[in-house]
């Protein structure tokens, strides 16, 4: 276990008097939200039971839509699940369970789609701290950073897609480019003495645990497993991604087609940047809802019942899907204990990430300051 775990594992990180309040301060501040839509004149309960009428509608006409998206979706967490297998298996080979990183992975799905600042994400490193004897948070970040080379490779591709198929956006940005040539090998040289130096900063920072990073990466030594027991696994769970889109973008009776999953997709993927609730919500939906619009001259309503189905069915199905892996693998006692200490060490993370920024900021700000005073 990491350094972090400040409670013994399993037991309770708050009181029950602290979890009760802490639940019925959420039901206080959901009631007050729903009072002030009222006021507001936002009938929100009419909108759900509309939203609700219509998925239903859809699995009376068509279940198939769900079934099918469902499996998809459960695909898209197993094979990136698998990736990261493979990656753990080549760092610390026969102490590396799969199902048990598939349910470590679900675990961290089903948190993000809840929780804000991607602590789902810490809690299935911890987690992966805590199964493989010798891993460490070093390696597990590395082995993050691996397993998401082809998401980064993925992303990239989707944005730079949206962008070239804007209209005159190609001529646009990079006509003046062309035409002045020595501005562009500078632009381009600059980018690069960037990079360079950012590396090199990188390098010097992570110095004193880049052992164990390197350890969690090794598969990047052996590029042709790594495509094969990496990439590949990435790309059918991405897959499985755009083929849940496809599915309910036509259970709302919405075209699909390339164009339109990359819109949702991109837009998506936006969303999570800029986005300040768990999971999203909200975001999400008005930036497929752009999207959408933008794309296929979908109508506002239309896109946001969608986005909102597909992101509560999901989300929902990666709750199912978490607790029944957790269950399969660790049982009861063990997955309690197991999550309620990945879960208390990634909060500590997140916290100490948080602050050392702010630290920095100030910093910043501090040295700032004493350079405008010198100046004067």
């Amino acid at each position: 276990m990491s350094s972090l775990i400040t409670t013994p594992l399993g037991e309770p990180t708050d009181s029950r008097t602290k979890r009760f309040v802490k639940v019925a301060r959420w039901i206080v501040i959901i009631a007050v939200v729903w009072l002030i839509l009222g006021f507001l004149g936002v009938d929100l309960k009419g909108w759900i039971t509309g939203l609700w009428d219509q998925i239903s509608a859809i699995w009376h006409a068509n279940p198939a839509y769900f079934i099918g998206a469902l499996i998809l979706q459960s695909g898209q967490t197993i094979f990136a699940g698998l990736s990261y297998y493979f990656i753990l298996k080549a760092a610390y080979r026969e102490e590396v369970r799969f199902w048990a990183v598939v349910a470590s992975y679900a675990v961290g799905v089903a948190m993000n789609g809840w929780l804000p600042a991607n602590i789902g994400t810490f809690v299935t490193l911890f987690m992966f701290v805590a199964i493989i004897p010798s891993c460490t948070l070093a390696g597990a970040l590395a082995a993050y950073m691996v397993q998401k080379i082809f998401f980064t490779i993925a992303g990239t591709f989707v944005y730079l897609y949206l962008f070239l198929s804007v209209p005159g956006s190609f001529t646009e940005s990079f006509g003046n480019l062309t035409s002045h040539w020595v501005l562009t090998v500078i632009v381009i040289a600059a980018i690069g003495l960037g990079l360079v130096a950012l590396a090199r900063a990188l390098k010097k920072r992570l110095a004193g645990m880049w052992e164990n990073a390197k350890e969690g990466g090794i598969i990047l030594s052996t590029p042709k497993r790594y495509l094969s027991h990496v990439f590949l696994p990435s790309f059918v769970s991405y897959l499985c991604k755009l083929g849940v889109v496809a599915i309910f973008l036509g259970a709302f009776a919405i075209p699909v087609t390339f164009e339109s999953i990359m819109w949702v997709v991109g837009s998506g993927s936006l969303a999570n940047v800029a986005s300040f609730t768990p999971g999203a919500v909200g975001v999400t939906q008005a930036t497929n809802a752009l999207a959408l619009n933008t794309c296929c001259d979908v109508s506002n309503s239309v896109a946001i019942d969608y986005s909102t189905a597909q992101q509560l069915i999901t989300t929902a199905w990666n709750q199912v899907l978490a607790i029944v892996m957790l269950l399969w693998v660790f049982g009861w006692s063990g997955g309690k204990q197991l999550v309620g200490a990945s879960y208390t060490d990634a909060k500590t993370k997140v916290a100490e990430t948080k602050e050392e920024r702010r630290r920095k900021k100030e910093a910043k700000r501090a040295e700032k300051e004493r350079g405008e005073a010198d100046g004067d």
